[in-house]
């Protein structure tokens, strides 16, 4: 359904916001209650952007767009967690930590949209990448559910990316705050503060491996997938904030994004072979789709909030 004027309306709306959001936040110390506040921002966005595709298009284009959003907020909390073991492998300053996503966000926003354009021309042309699709992601729910604790330990320090650029850029012996490039003694170097941006935008690269196909497995419309993923994206710099302040609260995230996963990629699988039925009962299959992970996930936070943590010596608790 993305016509031009409705592809360049959104552009335009997500050009305006990030304007509002970086002036109203410049200078300022991101403090969770800040982060807050503009996460609900970001989220009565993407809500009011529903509304105008069911203006404009009806329930079918809005549930969808609502269904894939959910899922990429989804997915982007248990991402957040790595961006928290990155920043704090780095020792990056708060004060750095907002550029920092800044500018990583504006790079995921630029590379999920060439990924996603790439990705929805070769399902038109090869619809059989819609299984391999759906069997990625039933591997990944696999690894989700079933993994041991030190299976999901991240070590930023191995990133291959990392360690190329450390080898083939100059890199400034000391730090610079917030800068990416500077002189050193005339000659233009890279600063550590851009390394640490080299391996968000890698994690990200391998996030998108993830929440692309999860969210072609809602729909193939490259405008909705497209809308759904910036969405979700734009709202992570203000949600980073707010998980850092309860990153023990999600004990249980791993297995509602497990069960999400898998329940797409079912879904993915069937709907390709079964297109004609899917095709009369679309209507049902999207909000059915909606419920079912917004139940997983409203049942993962509750659990986590409600189910204790085992008393052991090793807590501290006998």
């Amino acid at each position: 359904m993305g016509t031009p004027v409705l592809w360049a309306s959104f552009l335009a709306g997500v050009f305006v916001v990030v304007a509002i959001d970086l002036f109203v936040s410049a200078g300022k110390p991101i403090t969770p209650k800040l982060a807050a506040v503009w996460t609900g921002v970001w989220v009565s966005v993407s809500l009011a952007f529903a509304g105008v595709l069911y203006g404009l298009g009806g329930a079918r284009p809005a549930g969808t767009f609502l269904t894939a959003w959910v899922i990429e907020y989804a997915l982007s909390v248990d991402n957040l967690f790595v961006f928290l073991v990155v920043f704090s492998y780095f020792k990056v300053p708060n004060a750095s930590q907002h550029r920092l996503l800044y500018w990583g966000i504006i790079g995921a926003f630029i590379l999920r949209g060439t990924l996603i354009g790439l990705g929805t021309q070769l399902v038109s042309r090869f619809e059989w990448l819609l299984y391999v699709f759906g069997a990625f992601l039933l591997y990944t729910a696999y690894k989700l559910l079933f993994s041991r604790g030190d299976d999901d330990e991240v070590d930023p320090g191995a990133n291959p990316v990392l360690k190329a650029a450390r080898r083939f850029l100059p890199v400034a012996s000391q730090d610079h705050g917030a800068a990416f490039v500077v002189r050193e003694a005339g000659k233009l170097v890279v600063t550590p503060l851009f390394l640490v941006l080299l391996v968000v935008e890698t994690m990200d690269l391998l996030f998108a491996l993830d929440s692309i196909p999860a969210a072609l497995g809602i729909s193939k419309d490259p405008f909705l997938v497209f809308s759904a993923n910036a969405c979700a994206i734009l709202g992570l710099r203000s949600l980073f904030f707010v998980i850092s302040a309860l990153m023990d609260k999600f004990r249980f995230l791993k297995v509602g994004l497990g069960v999400i996963l898998a329940f797409v990629g079912l879904k993915l699988i069937a709907e390709t072979t079964f297109q004609e039925w899917t095709l009369q009962h679309e209507t049902w299959l999207i909000v059915g789709s909606l419920g079912f992970i917004a139940a997983a996930l409203v049942v993962t936070i509750a659990a986590s909030v409600l189910i204790k943590p085992k008393a052991t010596p090793e807590n501290g608790h006998v």
